[in-house]
């Protein structure tokens, strides 16, 4: 039985699904049993609940793949989830006053998830899907997060793979890669060029919850590699009110400030656009 197989039985079936859910074309039951080392009885006990809930499926010649019911998650997520309502009318009007792709992203473990994407331009796409997982240390809609992240999980990330933070671009040190984050924080927005897909240029702003711990990110890809210092600050300006607008609305108890806040949004993307048209 390998030494970092988990303790409960909890455990060891959602490390079961982690492992059909990295395979490329499923995971056949010996090739489970050799991974985990369980008795024939206990893996089949956990792949029968597993299956029966429908987070796995198996087919003859392939093995156990990821079931139907995570198809049926991921639409209940996209309906359901507080940040997406939040985020999807506000990225909708972002990207009327800041024409490219809008991200929502989150923090997933130690990477970043985009969960929802709104665009307004057809002249590139993004690679940047949602349901696709990156580091935490490569384009601004990452290493926002990463900035607002607590210095532990700095630390810890650092100290794991310093030469990570290095190539892109954080500091060779990990007092330098706390200089760099902090002067991201303190801007309240990062930006990007190229890191994620070439030739666009990236610009984000961090989520935060009610305790002012950060959540995920909002930003815009915009489809050239480079802009002039008044126009990024000028759409950072947007994004960074249209995180906030998000932050507050998911941070609010009441219906009524969540519907005042989310009508706010347009308007004022529309008045920010009105002042560059002037």
């Amino acid at each position: 039985m390998p030494a970092d197989l988990p303790a409960t039985s909890l455990e060891k079936m959602l490390y079961i699904l982690d492992l059909v859910e990295d395979s490329d074309g499923g995971q056949t039951y010996e090739e489970l049993s050799d991974k985990l080392g369980l008795t024939r009885s206990t893996l089949y006990r956990y792949l029968k609940v597993l299956t029966d809930a429908g987070l796995l499926t198996s087919l003859p010649d392939v093995g156990y793949t990821l079931g139907p019911r995570i198809s049926e998650l991921d639409y209940k997520m996209r309906m359901r989830d507080p940040l997406i309502i939040a985020s999807r009318p506000v990225m909708i009007e972002l990207v009327k006053a800041v024409p490219g792709i809008a991200l929502l992203c989150r923090k997933y473990k130690d990477k970043v998830l985009c969960v929802h994407q709104e665009s307004n331009t057809d002249a590139f796409n993004s690679s940047y899907e949602r349901g696709y997982a990156r580091p935490l240390l490569r384009g601004s809609a990452s290493r926002i997060i990463l900035a607002f992240s607590p210095a532990r999980t700095v630390g810890r990330l650092y100290a794991a793979d310093p030469a990570a933070f290095a190539d892109a671009g954080l500091g060779d040190t990990l007092e330098a890669v706390k200089a760099k984050l902090a002067a991201i924080r303190q801007r309240g927005w990062d930006s990007t060029s190229g890191q994620v897909t070439h030739g666009v240029t990236g610009i984000a702003a961090p989520i935060m919850d009610s305790h002012g711990n950060v959540v995920g990110s909002l930003s815009v890809t915009i489809g050239r590699p480079r802009l002039d210092p008044q126009e990024t600050a000028a759409a950072a300006d947007r994004i960074v009110f249209c995180a906030g607008i998000v932050s507050k609305t998911i941070a609010s108890d009441s219906p009524r400030a969540r519907d005042l806040a989310l009508r706010a949004a347009p308007a004022r993307t529309h008045a920010s656009r009105t002042r560059q048209d002037d």
